[in-house]
């Protein structure tokens, strides 16, 4: 197998996130506990709700180890919620909500609107070959400040939705939801 790939498991969109690392070839393993992350050579921080996540991870014992490994420089993909607990600083959520920071980002919780206003569009990525890639939004947060040593991959009416900073890579949508491989492959380069 491939490069042994974490994706934390508590809450959110997990199992596709699975089903495209197995694909390319990595070896995934769902993290629940601190245990599962022995050997990892990379983590995914999936979408869900950024608070019960939040949550979870003190609940679960993971945050203090999940932050050693962000701070050791291993690869990292934050999807929607994911996003937001890799970000310096959050904007709308609960005084109790801490993130990782990890990418120097501002970002504003469910920004692009509630359930109902979720969209789906073509976005252009930089340094993704093959044309747009259909990005699925659901409830997104979307970045309304950006550190100088972010990279800005793409950008929806002028927000930043998918950032690259070292071997941190966050997006405000769901790629594990478009059918594409592309965006994991870009990820998977960094691993």
């Amino acid at each position: 197998m491939g490069a042994k790939v974490g994706v934390v498991a508590l809450q959110g969109a997990v199992g596709l996130h699975v089903e495209v690392l197995r694909d390319l070839g990595a070896d995934p393993v769902e993290v629940r506990t601190p245990e599962q992350l022995s050997g990892i050579d990379a983590l995914v921080l999936p979408g869900g709700e950024s608070t019960t996540m939040s949550k979870l991870l003190d609940s679960s014992g993971l945050r203090a180890p999940v932050a050693a490994l962000l701070a050791d420089g291993a690869p990292v993909l934050g999807t929607c919620a994911g996003m937001i607990l890799l970000a310096t600083e959050v904007l709308d959520g609960r005084a109790d909500q801490q993130s990782f920071g990890a990418i120097d980002l501002t970002v504003r919780r469910n920004a692009f609107g509630r359930q109902v206003d979720s969209f789906e569009t073509d976005v252009v990525i930089d340094g993704l070959a093959g044309g747009p890639f259909h990005a699925v939004f659901i409830r997104a947060p979307y970045v309304e400040t950006v550190g100088p040593s972010v990279e800005v991959l793409a950008t929806v009416d002028d927000h930043p939705v998918l950032c690259r900073q070292g071997p941190v890579l966050a997006a405000a949508f769901h790629p594990e939801l478009s059918g594409d491989l592309r965006l994991h492959e870009l990820f998977m380069k960094g691993v």
